[in-house]
């Protein structure tokens, strides 16, 4: 069965207003982050997995820096526990493969590490506080 979903790489002129419709429930509104955290001068030069529903309904999204950094992985709700992420993440790494990116790296919310684990990512370092939720830095090599 194919997915109920569709991930398409994208930049953030492109895809703004659906982006930020995502990271505002799941980031701003859901995790509590400040907006004033969460928008930063960095979207415009990152490259964006968008997730649409068949229905073209905004429903999971992340970023990639040129540098290899993976980041605002955020998926709908409703959503979850539906490989939406998964696709998300798959669709970030074939890029940096595509690239030849030898490494990238996640600062991934504590709750959120059996998830990066699964794709190999392993942890570096200790727990820190990034707006106002744990996290630890974790690498994949590619």
């Amino acid at each position: 069965m194919s997915n109920p979903f569709t991930v398409s790489l994208v930049c953030w002129h492109d895809g703004e207003p659906l982006l930020k419709s995502i990271r505002e429930a799941v980031f701003i509104r859901e995790q509590g982050v400040p907006a004033e955290l969460e928008w930063d001068e960095f979207d415009k030069s990152c490259r964006h997995a968008l997730a649409l529903s068949q229905r073209g309904e905004a429903i999971g999204c992340g970023r990639m820096f040129s540098n290899g950094h993976i980041g605002r992985i955020a998926v709908m709700q409703q959503w979850r526990k539906k490989k939406v992420g998964t696709a998300i993440v798959e669709a970030l790494l074939d890029y940096a493969r595509a690239h030849d990116y030898k490494e990238v790296d996640v600062d991934a919310q504590t709750q959120a590490l059996p998830f990066y684990r699964g794709f190999g990512f392993a942890e570096q370092g200790e727990e820190f506080i990034d707006a106002g939720l744990p996290h630890i830095k974790m690498t994949l090599q590619l």
